[in-house]
């Protein structure tokens, strides 16, 4: 009787073990936020043979998750478009006329989108891991709706507009791909839950199947991913050369308005070891730095002269040039974000600053031992430098500074043969990529390249032939850490007082630190999946047994099941009976 009724105390323990607790306020503050059901009453759950929902239900699911799939990439496409940030907002401004951070609000409405549909991913998941039925509400399934063709409407129009970007987001994944791996092995990890609870619970080997091949699939694609892998940062510390050097775009454009002596003085401070500019030649023959084609954007041409503000920059003489004010845009506009940051003094320098000259930059450049890379523009129809603007670029160079030509990376493709006879001290540089026989014989050492053409390989190649090459524009730290480690020779960037304090590429690892992480990784979540669903085998079938193979629902998440506790009463109270009756006999034995 002993045993028995240890027996029946062991029972009742694993019983206990076993049984499912109704979480009331939690599945009531999941329903009410999900379903906008907040009483009780209306909360239902799953029976053991049904499945999570309907099929409206189901489908309005199925759309949640890709929703949360489109917008999640979106998000992450536009994040690591960060780099070209005042590329598109200036490209608005040419289209809108008015200048707005027109990127800066598409990434927090890209993140509000993506963090509302997360929310109600992560309260879809919480309910089917308590075994409740997904009752969407119509309000929700509204804002799913628009967040999705929010995503969809603008990753077409990006794709239109600037399919280039779409080459920085392959680049991010070579360094980001390792950590992305861990991160989506880690919510397949997750999702194992309730996927087995559903899963022991489905009576439908059809179901069973479905639910299993798919997450199967899924699962053994996060853990092969890395067999396809690139990272140019995977690589022996001791195997990376050297950082690349800094060209100041325009000069440092964070620190002050581009293309004025004060930015090309704040690139030199920060570390760079060349400057890019845009050159014009006005009106009477002087060339001054300019990037685009007419003064509006950068000058208070719209107060000097109100009448002549879509003329091109060529069709002004140099007096009236040097009439406008350069400087004051950049504190109005702040394009980048970094004008509040300045000091009062570097502030109201800023607001005071005039169009530069290309003798001003050469002189700098001279003075200060920095290389110089420009854009030389040719002068619109009527002007009358348009068929000499290189060669009185050339007497600048040569007659009106003091730079050395070796110092001039000389970019302009026109007449090179012509600029080689009269400077062959030049460094001639290409702004296409053209074949390796052709470079040589014009005598480039230079290639001057968006970076979308990165290229390891590339790279490598022309390097073998010492042609070096140089890559526009990087300010992100994370597209210079790829261009590091990719042995990209030097780079434009807005950015030289940030890249210039980087000690080594962000992301570097080597080749054996990445395989330990990739197998802990995937082993690990492999040993934790096998336990959930060992558990939840186990848990299943103690409940059923426990229950005497009977379940039954209610208004709660699971109903309380009958366990042998009541069996065990049941011997309890019988064995104290016959205790009772013994001793009542005994007397009338002994008597």
């Amino acid at each position: 009787m002993a045993t028995q009724l240890q027996f029946g105390r062991l029972g009742g323990l694993r019983a206990k073990l076993l049984r499912r607790y109704e979480h009331r306020p939690f599945v009531s503050c999941l329903t009410g936020l999900y379903a906008c059901r907040w009483r009780r009453y209306e909360r239902s759950c799953t029976q053991p043979e049904d499945c999570c929902c309907n099929k409206v239900e189901g489908a309005c699911f199925g759309l949640l998750v890709a929703s949360f799939c489109i917008t999640l990439l979106f998000l992450y496409f536009w994040g690591q478009a960060k780099n070209d940030y005042n590329d598109f907002d200036w490209f608005n401004f040419g289209n809108l006329g008015f200048w707005f951070p027109w990127s800066m609000v598409l990434l927090v409405i890209a993140a509000a989108f993506f963090t509302y549909i997360t929310v109600l991913m992560l309260l879809a998941v919480c309910l089917l891991s308590e075994g409740q039925r997904l009752h969407l509400h119509w309000s929700h399934k509204i804002g799913m709706v628009v967040s999705l063709t929010f995503s969809i409407a603008a990753i077409a129009v990006l794709s239109d507009l600037w399919s280039k970007e779409w080459t920085t987001l392959l680049l991010s994944f070579q360094v980001t791909a390792p950590y992305l791996h861990v991160g989506g092995v880690l919510l397949m990890t997750a999702l194992a839950w309730p996927i087995a609870l559903h899963f022991f619970r489905m009576n439908s080997r059809v179901r069973r199947a479905l639910i299993t091949g798919l997450y199967t699939s899924v699962l053994l694609a996060f853990y092969l991913v890395p067999l396809g892998l690139y990272s140019p940062c995977i690589k022996d510390k001791g195997t990376l050369g050297p950082p690349p050097a800094l060209i100041g775009h325009r000069g440092a454009p964070m620190l002050a308005p581009e293309n004025t002596l004060m930015s090309f003085e704040k690139a030199v401070e920060a570390g760079s070891e060349g400057l890019e500019t845009d050159v014009t030649v006005s009106l009477d023959g002087v060339p001054f730095l300019m990037h685009d084609r007419t003064l509006q954007r950068t000058t208070n041409i719209h107060k000097v002269f109100p009448n002549r503000t879509k003329v091109p920059a060529a069709m002004f003489t140099w007096a009236e040039l040097e009439n406008l004010n350069a400087g004051s845009w950049f504190l109005s506009h702040n394009p980048f974000g970094t004008a509040g940051s300045l000091q009062a003094e570097d502030r109201q320098q800023a607001g005071n600053q005039s169009i530069c000259s290309l003798q001003a930059l050469l002189q700098l450049a001279a003075h200060t031992d920095r290389l110089v890379i420009f854009d030389l523009y040719r002068p619109p129809r009527g002007h009358p430098y348009r068929d000499t603007w290189i060669q009185r670029t050339l007497d600048v160079i040569q007659n009106q500074s003091s730079i050395q030509s070796s110092q001039v990376l000389w970019l302009p493709s026109d007449l090179r043969s012509l600029v080689q006879e009269m400077d062959p001290d030049l460094q001639q540089t290409s702004g296409s990529r053209l074949p390796l026989e052709e470079l040589q014989s014009n005598h480039i050492v230079k290639l001057n390249l968006h970076y979308s053409a990165m290229s390891a390989q590339l790279i490598s190649e022309y390097s073998a032939v010492n042609i070096s090459t140089n890559l526009y524009v990087i300010s992100q730290p994370w597209l210079y850490s790829v261009a590091w480690c990719t042995g990209v020779q030097s780079i434009t960037t807005n950015a030289p007082q940030i890249l210039s304090a980087m000690n080594a590429p962000l992301f570097l690892m080597s080749p054996d630190e990445y395989n330990v992480m990739w197998i802990l990784t995937d082993l690990l979540s492999l040993i934790l999946i096998l336990l959930v669903f060992i558990f939840h085998r186990w848990r299943e079938r103690g409940l059923a047994f426990c229950s005497g193979s009977k379940i039954t629902v209610d208004n709660g998440t699971y109903s309380k099941f009958r366990t042998e506790m009541s069996d065990i009463w049941s011997v309890s109270s019988s064995n104290s009976q016959t205790e009772k009756m013994s001793n009542l006999a005994s007397p009338v034995s002994q008597r």
